[in-house]
């Protein structure tokens, strides 16, 4: 069992089965956001809702099943102390950029499917759905160089 756990990464170095769940999952959501994206550009709304709400609710289980947790295990006590050094840093930034994409995401596809309070309601599609999809698509190239950086030494 813990060969499955500790096993060759996706880049042929040693990473946990998580962390490259994780990536995979990142990538498809960001290919699920995109393509969301380019079907509401086509105006087939339907398709997009659907699309987005699910790339909302699988990033959110990644976000709350596995990155919440170790940024929390192993870089939170960390901070301030070590985020000088790169790693951190752009663990930190990646998680705030993430945090903050996610909560909007959510309300956007809470939104989108009329699951909020009439006062909460807003008609500015295009600011409120352009705003998380670039926080997401920021937090991913972020999760990319935090996978790189501490999975696969040497390539940044």
């Amino acid at each position: 069992m813990s060969d499955l756990l500790q096993g060759a990464g996706l880049l042929g170095v040693t990473t946990p089965l998580g962390a490259n769940v994780s990536l995979v999952v990142m990538l498809v959501a960001a290919v699920l956001f995109t393509t969301g994206w380019r079907l509401a550009v086509r105006k087939q709304y339907d398709a997009h809702r659907w699309v987005q709400t699910v790339a909302v609710c699988l990033n959110a289980s990644l976000v709350l099943a596995w990155m919440v947790r170790y940024f929390v295990l192993y870089v939170v006590p960390e901070i301030p102390a070590r985020l000088g050094e790169a790693s951190y840093a752009v663990t930190t930034v990646h998680a705030v950029v993430g945090a903050i994409g996610l909560v909007l995401g959510v309300f956007v596809a809470l939104r989108g499917n009329e699951l909020v309070p009439k006062g909460l309601r807003f008609t500015n599609y295009k600011l409120f759905m352009r705003s998380p999809y670039a926080l997401y698509m920021l937090a991913t190239v972020l999760g990319v160089i935090v996978y790189l950086r501490i999975y696969v030494p040497g390539t940044l």
